[in-house]
Protein backbone atom coordinates (compact mmCIF):
# COMPACT_ATOMS: atom_id res chain seq x y z
CA UNK A 1 0.00 0.00 0.00
CA UNK A 2 1.60 3.33 -0.85
CA UNK A 3 0.86 6.19 1.11
CA UNK A 4 0.96 9.65 -0.17
CA UNK A 5 -1.09 13.21 0.50
CA UNK A 6 -4.56 13.28 0.10
CA UNK A 7 -7.39 15.38 -0.28
CA UNK A 8 -9.80 14.26 3.06
CA UNK A 9 -13.18 14.72 1.72
CA UNK A 10 -16.62 13.99 3.53
CA UNK A 11 -18.21 10.75 3.02
CA UNK A 12 -14.89 8.79 2.05
CA UNK A 13 -13.01 6.12 4.32
CA UNK A 14 -9.07 6.40 4.84
CA UNK A 15 -6.68 4.26 6.60
CA UNK A 16 -5.05 6.42 9.20
CA UNK A 17 -1.81 6.00 10.56
CA UNK A 18 1.02 7.61 13.28
CA UNK A 19 4.04 6.27 14.77
CA UNK A 20 5.90 7.60 18.01
CA UNK A 21 9.23 10.04 17.18
CA UNK A 22 12.32 7.98 16.48
CA UNK A 23 9.72 5.02 16.72
CA UNK A 24 9.46 5.53 20.35
CA UNK A 25 6.75 3.85 22.47
CA UNK A 26 3.64 5.58 22.60
CA UNK A 27 1.61 3.42 25.09
CA UNK A 28 3.79 2.15 28.01
CA UNK A 29 0.72 0.02 29.73
CA UNK A 30 -2.41 -0.54 30.39
CA UNK A 31 -3.10 3.04 31.50
CA UNK A 32 -2.04 4.81 28.70
CA UNK A 33 -3.95 2.33 26.19
CA UNK A 34 -7.23 3.01 28.34
CA UNK A 35 -6.63 6.74 28.18
CA UNK A 36 -6.32 7.23 24.04
CA UNK A 37 -9.28 4.67 23.94
CA UNK A 38 -11.09 7.05 26.27
CA UNK A 39 -9.51 10.31 24.45
CA UNK A 40 -10.91 9.16 20.80
CA UNK A 41 -14.15 8.57 21.95
CA UNK A 42 -14.28 11.78 23.19
CA UNK A 43 -12.86 13.86 20.54
CA UNK A 44 -14.77 11.40 17.86
CA UNK A 45 -17.63 14.53 18.18
CA UNK A 46 -17.63 17.82 16.88
CA UNK A 47 -18.10 19.50 20.36
CA UNK A 48 -17.70 17.73 23.05
CA UNK A 49 -18.96 18.71 26.25
CA UNK A 50 -16.43 19.82 27.84
CA UNK A 51 -12.96 19.83 28.26
CA UNK A 52 -11.07 15.83 28.54
CA UNK A 53 -9.23 17.12 31.47
CA UNK A 54 -12.68 17.29 32.84
CA UNK A 55 -14.34 14.18 31.29
CA UNK A 56 -14.95 12.65 34.44
CA UNK A 57 -17.37 15.11 35.25
CA UNK A 58 -19.58 13.77 32.13
CA UNK A 59 -18.10 10.40 31.95
CA UNK A 60 -21.96 9.15 33.01
CA UNK A 61 -23.64 11.69 30.59
CA UNK A 62 -24.28 10.64 26.72
CA UNK A 63 -22.10 12.02 24.85
CA UNK A 64 -24.45 13.95 22.13
CA UNK A 65 -24.15 15.72 18.53
CA UNK A 66 -22.37 15.18 15.45
CA UNK A 67 -19.44 13.43 15.12
CA UNK A 68 -16.62 14.38 12.95
CA UNK A 69 -15.92 10.88 12.19
CA UNK A 70 -16.83 7.37 12.05
CA UNK A 71 -14.68 4.46 13.56
CA UNK A 72 -14.52 2.01 11.37
CA UNK A 73 -11.90 0.25 12.99
CA UNK A 74 -8.75 0.67 15.10
CA UNK A 75 -5.82 -1.00 16.90
CA UNK A 76 -2.94 0.70 19.03
CA UNK A 77 -0.07 -0.74 18.81
CA UNK A 78 3.08 -0.01 21.50
CA UNK A 79 4.00 2.29 19.27
CA UNK A 80 1.80 3.29 16.03
CA UNK A 81 -1.87 3.47 15.81
CA UNK A 82 -4.05 2.55 13.16
CA UNK A 83 -7.86 3.56 12.27
CA UNK A 84 -10.49 3.36 9.42
CA UNK A 85 -12.38 6.78 9.02
CA UNK A 86 -15.13 8.15 7.45
CA UNK A 87 -15.24 11.40 7.33
CA UNK A 88 -18.51 13.04 8.38
CA UNK A 89 -17.44 17.02 8.74
CA UNK A 90 -15.78 19.09 6.78
CA UNK A 91 -12.00 18.64 8.32
CA UNK A 92 -13.32 15.68 10.12
CA UNK A 93 -10.33 13.29 9.90
CA UNK A 94 -7.96 16.31 10.50
CA UNK A 95 -9.57 17.97 13.70
CA UNK A 96 -10.52 14.32 15.31
CA UNK A 97 -6.62 13.28 15.25
CA UNK A 98 -5.04 16.83 16.05
CA UNK A 99 -7.00 17.07 19.01
CA UNK A 100 -6.67 13.15 20.15
CA UNK A 101 -2.38 13.39 19.05
CA UNK A 102 -2.50 16.80 21.29
CA UNK A 103 -4.25 16.02 24.68
CA UNK A 104 -2.88 12.54 24.32
CA UNK A 105 0.17 14.20 24.11
CA UNK A 106 -0.03 16.57 27.10
CA UNK A 107 -0.91 13.69 29.26
CA UNK A 108 1.52 10.83 28.22
CA UNK A 109 4.15 14.14 28.28
CA UNK A 110 2.98 15.08 32.06
CA UNK A 111 2.69 11.20 33.57
CA UNK A 112 5.85 10.06 32.09
CA UNK A 113 8.24 13.36 32.66
CA UNK A 114 9.09 14.55 29.32
CA UNK A 115 8.24 17.21 26.54
CA UNK A 116 8.23 17.82 22.88
CA UNK A 117 6.34 15.82 20.44
CA UNK A 118 5.16 12.04 20.76
CA UNK A 119 3.98 11.02 17.28
CA UNK A 120 6.27 11.74 14.34
CA UNK A 121 4.88 14.71 12.25
CA UNK A 122 1.78 14.30 10.19
CA UNK A 123 -0.14 11.64 9.96
CA UNK A 124 -0.76 9.40 7.22
CA UNK A 125 -3.71 8.59 5.27
CA UNK A 126 -4.78 6.40 2.09
CA UNK A 127 -8.40 6.45 0.10
CA UNK A 128 -9.90 3.40 0.64
CA UNK A 129 -11.32 3.16 -3.42
CA UNK A 130 -13.24 -0.23 -3.11
CA UNK A 131 -15.35 -3.06 -1.05
CA UNK A 132 -12.19 -5.32 -1.57
CA UNK A 133 -9.43 -2.73 -0.18
CA UNK A 134 -11.88 -1.91 3.12
CA UNK A 135 -12.08 -5.54 3.71
CA UNK A 136 -8.71 -6.00 3.00
CA UNK A 137 -7.38 -3.14 4.93
CA UNK A 138 -9.45 -4.04 8.10
CA UNK A 139 -8.50 -7.59 8.31
CA UNK A 140 -4.61 -5.81 8.05
CA UNK A 141 -5.58 -3.70 10.94
CA UNK A 142 -6.45 -6.03 13.23
CA UNK A 143 -3.97 -8.76 12.53
CA UNK A 144 -1.43 -5.95 13.56
CA UNK A 145 -1.05 -7.82 17.57
CA UNK A 146 -0.27 -11.31 15.69
CA UNK A 147 1.55 -10.31 13.20
CA UNK A 148 4.06 -8.32 15.49
CA UNK A 149 4.16 -11.04 18.18
CA UNK A 150 2.17 -9.58 20.89
CA UNK A 151 -0.57 -12.27 21.16
CA UNK A 152 -0.47 -15.48 19.47
CA UNK A 153 -4.20 -15.32 19.95
CA UNK A 154 -6.12 -12.15 18.62
CA UNK A 155 -9.16 -12.68 20.86
CA UNK A 156 -6.34 -11.74 23.77
CA UNK A 157 -5.71 -8.63 22.23
CA UNK A 158 -7.91 -5.86 24.84
CA UNK A 159 -6.65 -2.83 22.10
CA UNK A 160 -8.31 -2.97 18.90
CA UNK A 161 -11.80 -3.05 17.22
CA UNK A 162 -11.11 -7.06 16.78
CA UNK A 163 -13.67 -8.02 19.88
CA UNK A 164 -16.21 -5.67 18.83
CA UNK A 165 -16.34 -7.09 15.58
CA UNK A 166 -16.87 -10.51 17.08
CA UNK A 167 -19.49 -9.45 19.81
CA UNK A 168 -17.48 -9.70 22.16
CA UNK A 169 -16.98 -6.60 23.74
CA UNK A 170 -19.49 -4.63 25.71
CA UNK A 171 -17.93 -1.90 23.79
CA UNK A 172 -19.51 0.05 21.28
CA UNK A 173 -16.39 2.61 20.11
CA UNK A 174 -17.02 1.95 16.36
CA UNK A 175 -19.46 0.80 13.14
CA UNK A 176 -18.48 -2.61 12.46
CA UNK A 177 -21.09 -2.81 10.02
CA UNK A 178 -19.97 -0.97 7.69
CA UNK A 179 -17.19 -4.29 6.83
CA UNK A 180 -19.38 -7.20 8.90
CA UNK A 181 -22.44 -5.88 6.22
CA UNK A 182 -20.39 -7.92 3.61
CA UNK A 183 -20.01 -11.30 5.70
CA UNK A 184 -23.16 -14.00 6.66
CA UNK A 185 -21.37 -13.84 10.21
CA UNK A 186 -19.06 -12.30 12.29
CA UNK A 187 -17.79 -16.31 12.98
CA UNK A 188 -17.17 -15.73 8.56
CA UNK A 189 -15.17 -12.06 9.36
CA UNK A 190 -13.03 -14.19 11.86
CA UNK A 191 -12.37 -16.76 9.88
CA UNK A 192 -11.51 -14.06 7.03
CA UNK A 193 -9.00 -12.66 9.01
CA UNK A 194 -7.42 -15.54 10.29
CA UNK A 195 -6.90 -17.91 7.36
CA UNK A 196 -5.11 -15.83 5.08
CA UNK A 197 -1.47 -17.51 6.54
CA UNK A 198 0.50 -16.37 3.91
CA UNK A 199 -0.68 -12.74 4.11
CA UNK A 200 -0.23 -12.23 7.70
CA UNK A 201 3.41 -13.30 6.92
CA UNK A 202 3.97 -10.57 4.91
CA UNK A 203 1.79 -8.13 6.39
CA UNK A 204 5.11 -7.06 8.83
CA UNK A 205 6.89 -6.22 5.43
CA UNK A 206 4.30 -4.15 4.51
CA UNK A 207 4.13 -2.47 7.43
CA UNK A 208 7.40 -1.88 7.76
CA UNK A 209 7.29 -0.17 4.43
CA UNK A 210 4.93 1.84 5.76
CA UNK A 211 5.65 3.07 8.88
CA UNK A 212 9.72 3.58 7.28
CA UNK A 213 7.71 5.87 4.60
CA UNK A 214 6.42 8.17 8.30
Amino acid sequence: MAYRKVILANDEIYHVLNRGVEERITFEDKRDYRRFIDSFVYYQKANPPARFSFRKRVKKEKLKGDNLVEIICYCLMPNHFHFLLKQVKERGISLFIGRLVNSYTRYFNTRHRRSGHLFQGPFRAVRITSEQQLLHVSRYIHLNPFVGFLVKDLRDYPYSSYLEYLGLSQNSFCSPEIVLNQFSSREEYEKFVLDQKDYALNLKKIEKAILESL
